[in-house]
């Protein structure tokens, strides 16, 4: 042997799988902390959530709500009722748009009738892991959230659980939906995930909360011209959808399945039980409501949205003819554009009922580790997060809890305020966002 040449161990390898295996171990102290690990982490939790939910469907009561109407509800439409306002069940008159009956029809049939329950839990157990998975690629994709987060996101929300498995409410069924579309905006591709943004507004109108965010987002990357045929492909699915139910009778179908004005009891707001309930339920408060709503949207698109030196109306100009050269958006900001125009109607919402709660559980992480205050510890995002899972836990909703819930919101939300304006740098674009034309349409 040459001099000066040091002689392979016996247990050396090269192979990049064992080295990986090594740095693992070395680091394995800062596996909950490193988001270069969400991958890892985010695997073995949802493996871990399979065993979670089998336990809640045997160990823990079933809790009928809603079912039992959404079967009466859908049973009528089967029996050849179309007219929306002859449609209804145990809890009131069908409210919901016309992929609702389709979907639950379908678990209508599959649960013999409504009646086998316990497979309806491991069908919206299904639902529920789905639903991780498409969240979970949100996060890795973005890498913005420590992944030691993420047990407070799943394993821990007793609510969350209680939704998907213990209520089978129709609203995680069209938040799996929405899952579904922002992964496909995150991956370029507008035209297909705008028909299944339709879908998922289909099952329930929650989902229009993300709309101004997803409008923003189309004039941004498209200019108007070529954002009308998404749009339009967004309501061609709902008029194809209700169609059957609009020729039979399309005032009473459009005013049940997209009733922007039903009101709602007192008794079951979560978020300002700390009101009188006479103001709210005055009309004026929620017209203020929807103001706030409205300008907070505005004020957050000209202020946090788009690109510094742009004008508003020059998201209406095709991109190409823009005074400053186009750049397609990262991921993080097409994530955090929708998630806080969701955020923002979750904030002035009239009412919030509990099985509401998964319109933006599985999204407060995400807002929590954008904002703009980077010293805030991350002990108080994580305090921030059990706050609001108190408050969401609190039945019935108290003085207290719906105050502790907005002050919470109001922190997010100043926080998110705070954030530098979204921007990216042609690197940014180059990194993050590797999208072909092909996609795009």
């Amino acid at each position: 042997m040459a001099p000066g040449v040091r002689r392979k161990s016996p247990n050396s390898t090269s192979s990049p799988l064992w080295g990986k295996l090594h740095s693992l171990w070395q680091d394995k102290h800062m596996v909950p902390f490193k988001t270069e690990y969400t991958l890892l982490v985010v695997s073995v939790l949802w493996f871990l959530e399979i065993g979670i939910n089998a336990w809640v469907i045997q160990k823990v009561a079933y809790t009928e709500i809603d079912w039992k109407a959404y079967m009466d509800e859908v049973e009528g439409v089967i029996n050849g009722t179309y007219d929306y306002t002859q449609l209804k069940g145990d809890t009131g008159p069908l409210v919901y748009p016309a992929g609702f009956v389709y979907i639950f029809t379908a678990l209508y049939y599959i649960t013999n009738h409504g009646t086998n329950i316990r497979l309806g839990q491991y069908i919206f157990a299904a639902f529920y892991l789905i639903t991780l998975l498409l969240v979970f690629r949100i996060y890795n994709r973005t890498k913005k959230v420590p992944p030691y987060v993420f047990f407070f996101v799943c394993c821990a929300s007793y609510r969350i659980h209680s939704i998907f498995v213990l209520r089978l409410f129709n609203d995680p069924v069209a938040m799996m939906l929405l899952f579904a579309a922002i992964n496909l905006f995150m991956d370029g591709y507008w035209t297909v995930g705008c028909g299944v943004f339709s879908l998922a507004v289909s099952v329930k109108m929650n989902v229009l909360l993300f709309a101004p965010g997803l409008l923003f987002l189309l004039l941004s990357e498209f200019g108007l011209i070529k954002t009308i045929p998404k749009l339009s492909l967004c309501a061609g699915i709902q008029l194809l959808l209700g169609l059957p139910f609009l020729l039979e009778n399309p005032a009473g179908y459009l005013s049940r399945a997209f009733d922007l004005g039903r009101q709602f009891m007192f008794q079951w707001t979560v978020n300002w039980r700390f009101l009188p309930e006479w103001l709210f339920l005055n009309r004026y408060f929620h017209l203020a409501l929807l103001a706030a709503h409205l300008l907070t949207l505005l004020l957050f698109a000209l202020h946090s949205w788009k690109k510094p030196g742009e004008g508003v109306f020059e998201l209406l100009k095709e991109p190409g003819r823009r005074k400053i050269p186009p750049q397609k958006n990262t991921v993080d900001q097409v994530v955090l554009i929708l998630f806080t125009s969701n955020f923002i109607g979750m904030c002035f919402s009239r009412s919030l009922h509990y099985q509401f709660y998964v319109w933006y559980f599985h999204t407060l992480p995400y807002l929590l580790w954008s904002g703009g205050v980077k010293k805030m510890a991350h002990l108080l995002r994580v305090l921030i997060l059990g706050l609001i899972e108190l408050s969401w836990n609190t039945y019935p909703s108290t003085n207290g809890s719906s105050a502790l819930l907005h002050v919470c919101h109001l922190i997010i939300l100043l926080c998110l305020w705070m954030a530098p304006p979204l921007h990216l740098s042609p690197a940014d674009s180059q990194q993050q966002h590797r999208t072909v034309k092909d996609k795009r349409h």
